[in-house]
C-alpha cells in the first residue's frame, strides 16, 4: 500500500525575523506578567554575582583578616539575599508557566477557529496528522520559545553583562581579555547548533508524516486487520520511524561533541586569565588579592554556561521558528469559498433550485477535468430528486456544490432565483440535513448527537424527531437509553443505528434542503424499512436530493436522474425510465435479479463473496 502524504514545507534554516516578530506580537495581551518575568530575573542574575562578591568579601576582609564579626553580618547579608532571590526565582517559574499555558490556549484556540473557516477542499488534500502536528507540538514548542526561550535568554544577558561590571571593576585589563575570547565561543557556538538545527528539522519533518502514518493506521485498523496486512504495515511504519531515527542519531551526535569543544575553548580562556593574574601578581601590576582572584575566575566560569545556553537557546529559537512558520502556514491559509461583500441572509432557504451550465473540477487535478460539464437542472420548491449512475459520474459533487461545500467554477447555482453566493455560507449550511453512507456521529451521549440538529431542542423534541426516524425503540432497549454513550466516531453502535440517529438529527434541525447520499447502502432490509420510513417523513417538508444505491428506495421520487460524465443521461418517474428501457431499465432489472439470486442461494452467494 503505497501513501502520498502532504508534502511537508520546507522553510530556510537563516534566521526569519518577520516569523520572531509575528510570534512577539502573541505576547502583547500578557505584557503584565512578561514584565514581572523580566524583573524577576534581572534580580536573579544580579544577585547571582553579588554572592560571588560576598564570598570574595569573606575571604579578603574575613578569612584572611581573622575578622570573625565580618564574616557573620556577611553571612546574615549572604542569607538575606537567598531569600530574596527564592522569591524571584518562585515568581518567575510561576509567571512563566501561566504565560506559557495562556499562549497554547490563545494559538490553539486562533488556530481552531480558523480551521472551522477553511473550505472543504483544504481537508481533502491535507492529511489529518499534518494539521495535529501544527496544533500540538508546534504550538508547544513555539510556547516553549515565547516563555523559557525569553527567560533563559535575558537571564544570560543579564548574568553575562553583571558578572563584567564585576570583573572590570575588580581588573579592567583581565577583562578586556574575557571579553575578546567570548565571541569566538559564541561563533563555534552557533556553528554546531546549526548543524544540530538541521538535523532537527529533520526529524520534525519526519516526525509529521510519521503522525500522518500513526492516524492512517489507527483510523484503518479494521481495515489492516480483515485483509491480514498487519506485517506489511509494520514494515512501512518502519521504514518512516528508521529515517527520524537516523535524523535523531546524528543530531545527538552533534550535541554529544558540543559541549565538549565549548568546554576546551573556555578553558583556554580561563588559562589565560589565570596566567595573565599570576604573572600581573609577580609583577606588581594591579595586584589582585586572593578573594578577587578567586572571585574573578568564578566570573569566568559563571560566564560561560550562560554562553552555552544562548547557544542552545539560538538553535531552539530557529527550530520553534520552524514550527511557528508551520502554523501561520496554516493561519495564512486563505478559505476557498467565503461571503461576498454584499451577501446575506434570506431566512430561509426553501424554494426552487437550478443549476445553469455548471462546469466542475478539483482544484487537485492538475489536468482541470470536469467532473460535471454544462450540468443544468431545475427543481421545483420542496420536489424530490433522486440521483443513480456509476461511481465517478458526479452524484456526490452534484450535491457538495449544492451543499456549497464547493463553488461552481463556471455557470452558477440559483435558489429562489438568486446566485446562492449571494447568500451566506451560514445561511445555507444551516439549513441542510445531510445523512452519508458513513454518519458521523460525536463522542457523547445519543441525546447530545441528535440535539447537535439544533442546540435549543428540548428532551421532548428530541424524542419526538427520534420517533420519527424510527430510532426511538432501540433506543428505549439500550441500558441508558438517551444518555448511553456512542463512543468516538459511534463506534459502539452498528452502521444502522448510527444511520437512524442521523436522521433523527436531520429532523431536529428541519432543514430547507435534505441530502441523503448512499445512506441505506450499508444496512440490512429492516433497518433500511426504518429509515425509508423516516425520509418519506422528512420529505414531506424539505427540497430533497438522494443518491442510491438500492433502487428500490427512490421509487417515490419525483425525478430519477441518471448521471454519467458529469451529464444528465436519463431523466423522469420511477414508471417512466422503466418504461424508456433505457439505463436506469438496466441498472434496475440488474440489481432486481441479483436481489432475487440472493434471496433464492443465499449459502451460494455468501460463499461466492467470501471467495472473492
Amino acid at each position: 500500500m503505497s501513501v502520498n502524504y502532504f508534502e511537508e514545507e520546507e522553510f530556510e534554516t537563516s534566521f526569519n525575523g518577520k516569523t520572531l516578530l509575528r510570534l512577539i506580537k502573541e505576547l502583547r495581551p500578557l505584557w503584565l506578567p512578561i514584565l514581572g518575568i523580566l524583573v524577576s530575573i534581572g534580580l536573579t542574575a544580579l544577585f547571582d554575582s553579588t554572592f560571588t562578591y560576598i564570598n570574595k568579601q569573606i575571604i579578603d576582609e574575613g578569612i584572611i583578616a581573622g575578622n570573625s564579626d565580618r564574616i557573620r553580618h556577611l553571612l546574615v547579608q549572604y542569607g538575606g539575599l537567598i531569600i530574596f532571590q527564592a522569591i524571584c526565582v518562585f515568581a518567575f517559574i510561576l509567571l512563566a508557566g501561566v504565560v506559557g499555558e495562556k499562549v497554547q490556549f490563545n494559538l490553539r484556540k486562533k488556530l481552531f477557529a480558523h480551521l472551522q473557516k477553511l473550505s472543504l477542499s483544504y481537508y481533502s488534500v491535507t492529511p489529518v496528522g499534518w494539521i495535529m502536528s501544527r496544533l500540538t507540538s508546534d504550538i508547544q514548542r513555539v510556547s516553549d520559545l515565547l516563555t523559557w526561550g525569553i527567560i533563559d535568554s535575558f537571564w544570560g544577558v543579564m548574568n553575562i553583562s553583571i558578572a563584567l561590571i564585576f570583573m572590570f571593576t575588580l581588573n579592567w585589563k583581565l577583562a578586556i581579555l574575557v571579553v575578546l575570547s567570548v565571541p569566538i565561543l559564541i561563533f563555534v557556538a552557533i556553528k554546531f547548533r546549526t548543524g544540530i538545527l538541521h538535523q532537527y528539522r529533520n526529524v520534525r519533518k519526519q516526525n509529521s508524516k510519521l503522525t500522518g502514518k500513526y492516524n492512517e493506521m489507527i483510523t484503518g485498523v479494521r481495515v489492516i486487520k480483515a485483509l491480514g496486512q498487519e506485517q506489511r504495515t509494520l514494515n512501512e511504519f518502519k521504514a518512516e520511524s528508521s529515517e527520524m531515527y537516523k535524523a535523531s542519531v546524528r543530531a545527538a551526535i552533534l550535541s554529544a561533541l558540543f559541549l565538549p569543544a565549548i568546554q576546551i575553548l573556555s578553558s583556554f580562556t580561563l588559562a589565560a586569565v589565570i596566567y595573565f593574574s599570576g604573572w600581573q601578581f609577580e609583577n606588581g601590576i594591579g595586584l589582585m588579592t586572593i578573594g578577587s582572584i578567586q572571585a574573578f575566575i568564578s566570573y569566568v566560569t559563571f560566564m560561560m554556561w550562560p554562553i552555552f545556553d544562548m547557544a542552545r537557546i539560538f538553535a531552539e529559537m530557529q527550530l520553534s521558528i520552524a514550527s511557528a512558520e508551520r502554523i501561520y502556514s496554516l493561519v495564512d491559509s486563505v478559505p476557498a469559498i467565503v461571503n461576498t461583500e454584499k451577501a446575506f441572509s434570506p431566512g430561509d432557504i426553501l424554494g426552487d433550485i437550478e443549476y445553469k451550465n455548471v462546469t466542475f473540477w478539483y482544484d487537485d487535478d492538475e489536468e482541470k477535468v470536469p467532473v460535471l460539464k454544462n450540468f443544468s437542472l431545475f427543481v421545483k420548491k420542496g420536489e424530490t430528486i433522486a440521483l443513480v449512475g456509476p461511481t465517478g459520474g458526479g452524484k456526490t459533487t452534484t450535491v457538495n456544490l449544492l451543499a456549497r461545500f464547493y463553488e461552481p467554477k463556471e455557470g452558477a447555482i440559483l435558489i429562489n432565483g438568486l446566485d446562492y453566493r449571494d447568500y451566506t455560507l451560514h445561511s445555507i449550511q444551516s439549513k441542510l440535513g445531510i445523512v452519508l453512507q458513513t454518519p458521523h456521529l460525536f463522542s457523547g451521549s445519543i441525546k447530545e448527537n441528535i440535539r447537535y440538529g439544533k442546540l435549543d431542542a428540548s428532551d421532548e423534541e428530541i424524542f419526538g424527531a427520534s420517533k420519527l426516524a424510527g430510532a426511538h425503540n432501540f433506543i428505549m432497549k439500550i441500558p441508558k437509553n438517551y444518555n448511553e454513550e456512542v463512543g468516538e466516531g459511534g463506534s459502539l453502535l452498528s452502521v444502522g443505528q448510527k444511520q437512524l440517529i442521523s436522521l433523527a438529527r436531520a429532523i431536529l434541525a428541519e432543514p430547507d434542503i435534505f441530502i441523503m447520499d448512499e445512506a441505506t447502502s450499508s444496512v440490512d432490509t429492516l433497518t433500511e424499512s426504518l429509515i425509508q420510513k423516516a425520509m418519506d417523513r422528512l420529505l414531506e417538508r424539505s427540497t430533497s436530493f438522494i443518491i442510491a444505491h438500492r433502487l428500490s428506495t427512490i421509487k417515490n421520487a419525483d425525478r430519477i436522474l441518471v448521471i454519467e460524465k458529469g451529464e444528465i443521461a436519463e431523466m423522469g418517474t420511477h414508471a417512466e425510465l422503466i418504461k424508456h428501457q433505457g439505463k436506469y431499465f438496466q441498472l434496475y432489472t440488474k440489481q432486481f435479479r441479483s436481489q432475487m439470486e440472493t434471496a433464492y442461494h443465499p449459502f451460494e452467494t455468501s460463499q461466492s463473496s467470501k471467495e472473492q
